[in-house]
């Protein structure tokens, strides 16, 4: 998929630039595997806002993915790739035997009519979904399980991969996105291929307009406050923070500080940190 620019226009397309949707085969989802939705909008149950910055946006529908891929050795036919405005990535509409419609995440190369399944015996081919032990070495797999029948956490963004880089006992080591090299059991399943979209991170919004669309609220810079408002405000003119490093509005160390628990029981999994 090729990212288009839009001419000079406005100020608002002048650096501005958006997808040119040349996959996408169906404007309207399928009405059964979808459901009304209302975002948070980064308040808690009380209606406090927990997390700055979020609110408003277009109106979305939900669409239901299968992350599982639990209807197993039972084929299924890619019938419309569309656009889901929950995720920066494609979603498949497929088909399968018995008549059941699911959503999956669209894989680079999956195209309509294309017929993908989920066994342990399915072919490494792209689509198809597998226990991580089946699947070779070197394999670049996405949506792959953290545990067992957990259903698809790891690999969803438009663009990513992950590979499979050794397996030994139980574990199979993967490499992530992120540069993490951990170990995930070998019961997992993962779905071949990488995500579509890749072009996806390469867009430009050009305006605040774009960002309000998204549901992303003005974010105001600490040292434009007063010291009352925020630690890096206040001083005469354009002052420097007058701290070691930057900090939150509570005075929390801030860009950059890890917030990764000491003791978590996963940290044992993780053979290289992300960088």
């Amino acid at each position: 998929m090729a990212i288009r620019f839009f001419k000079a226009a406005t100020p608002g397309t002048r650096h501005g630039s958006v997808l040119d949707f040349s996959e996408i085969t169906s404007k309207k989802p399928e009405k059964s595997l979808t459901s009304w939705w209302s975002r948070s909008k980064g308040r808690n149950n009380r209606g406090i806002i927990t997390s700055r910055h979020r609110g408003g946006g277009h109106k979305r529908l939900y669409r239901d993915i299968d992350f599982g891929r639990t209807k197993v050795n039972i084929p299924a036919k890619v019938t419309a790739i569309e656009y889901d405005p929950n995720r920066n990535s494609r979603i498949a509409l497929v088909s399968y035997q018995d008549g059941e419609k699911r959503y999956i995440l669209h894989p680079v190369g999956l195209q309509i009519g294309d017929t993908i399944i989920a066994s342990p015996e399915a072919p490494i081919s792209v689509g198809n979904c597998l226990p991580l032990v089946n699947i070779p070495l070197g394999t670049e797999v996405h949506n792959v399980e953290l545990h067992p029948g957990s259903g698809g956490q790891l690999v969803r963004a438009a663009g990513t991969v992950a590979q499979i880089v050794a397996k030994e006992g139980n574990w199979v080591t993967l490499r992530l996105p992120s540069g993490e090299v951990r170990l995930v059991s070998q019961n997992c399943w993962a779905t071949i291929g990488r995500v579509g979209n890749i072009e996806a991170f390469n867009l430009t919004l050009g305006k605040a307009g774009r960002k309000r669309w998204l549901g992303r609220r003005p974010h105001v810079r600490g040292s434009a406050m007063n010291p009352v408002d925020h630690p890096h405000g206040g001083g005469e003119g354009r002052a420097p923070i007058g701290r070691s490093r930057p900090v939150s509005p509570w005075g929390k160390p801030a860009l950059g500080a890890k917030t990764r628990k000491r003791q978590k029981f996963s940290s044992a999994l993780i053979i290289q940190r992300r960088k």
